[in-house]
């Protein structure tokens, strides 16, 4: 039986030879992952030199490298940012439009094809996400979000489906004291999404009121993601958004179902109070002063 280490690196070598990693035409397109990375991330939406070099982890030299190569096949541009001389930003030439969308199409039928090998596709997936999550664990960022986007909507609805598991009664969200978005976006509250890379996995809101405090509202991290310290960072982040706003007194309430929360909300200086709402879900109830 192999050792965790040796388990590792099996599971590094199937997924380099998987992919293509090594290859010197990735997906038969006549360059190397590394190019074919470099031009997949300016086809997303990026483009400031320096913030693709820290997305993908390249260095200096080999982002240059890579950004002439690309150049010199006529598939990008780099100019000055208008505002700023001494940074860089590329943009996608019609060539390198049509070279993005040919890799789109390759790597999706790729991805099904990986999906495609075992029957237990959706078991297949999570674990993905499970290694995912902890190799980018540096790079989860935390993005105050309208509550109506849809990476706040999904995150909602995954919170929701959770509670309906767990709770012995089910969960309505009807029933519940659903914060209405206005209050939380500012300057009234906000609404905080963890992103890993372009997943949500996680999110917590903070739900202005008018009765002198503020209350932490649908803290959830993905099955995938806990065990990172993300609940505790989606907390503190909401407490410092509180503190900018203005607010000095937080309260919450939970489910004794929930037990991971509570013994949260009890490390991080919470203090237990009595209920102080209506809402038939919850059976405790916590308060913060900042």
């Amino acid at each position: 039986m192999l050792d965790p280490v040796s388990r590792v690196r099996r599971f590094n070598r199937a997924v380099t030879s998987a992919v293509g990693a090594l290859d010197t035409s990735f997906l038969g397109r006549g360059r190397p992952l590394g190019a074919a990375r470099v031009l997949n991330a300016i086809g997303h939406g990026r483009s400031d030199v320096a913030e693709i070099r820290d997305y993908l982890g390249l260095d200096s030299g080999l982002m240059s490298r890579l950004l002439r190569s690309l150049e010199d096949e006529g598939l990008i541009e780099t100019t000055a940012h208008e505002d700023d001389a001494r940074r860089r930003v590329a943009k996608l030439t019609r060539a390198g439009r049509r070279e993005f969308a040919a890799y789109e199409a390759l790597s999706n039928a790729q991805a099904e094809g990986f999906l495609d090998r075992h029957s237990q596709a959706e078991a297949l997936l999570a674990a993905m996400d499970l290694i995912a999550s902890a190799l980018t664990r540096d790079r989860i960022s935390l993005d105050e979000m309208d509550p109506r986007s849809a990476e706040a909507r999904y995150c909602l609805g995954e919170y929701y489906a959770e509670l309906g598991r767990r709770f012995k009664q089910g969960f309505d969200v009807t029933l519940s004291r659903d914060p209405d978005a206005a209050d939380m976006r500012r300057p009234r509250g906000t609404f905080i999404v963890a992103m890993s890379d372009t997943l949500p996995i996680g999110c917590v809101g903070l739900k202005g009121t008018d009765h002198g405090y503020a209350e932490i509202k649908r803290l959830w991290v993905a099955p995938a993601a806990r065990g990172l310290g993300l609940g505790r960072r989606l907390m503190h982040a909401t407490e410092t958004a509180a503190r900018e706003l203005g607010i000095k007194l937080l309260r919450l309430d939970t489910n004794s179902a929930l037990p991971e929360a509570g013994q949260l909300y009890r490390r991080t200086g919470w203090s237990e109070i009595p209920r102080f709402n209506d809402d038939p879900y919850p059976d405790l109830f916590f308060e913060k002063r900042l």
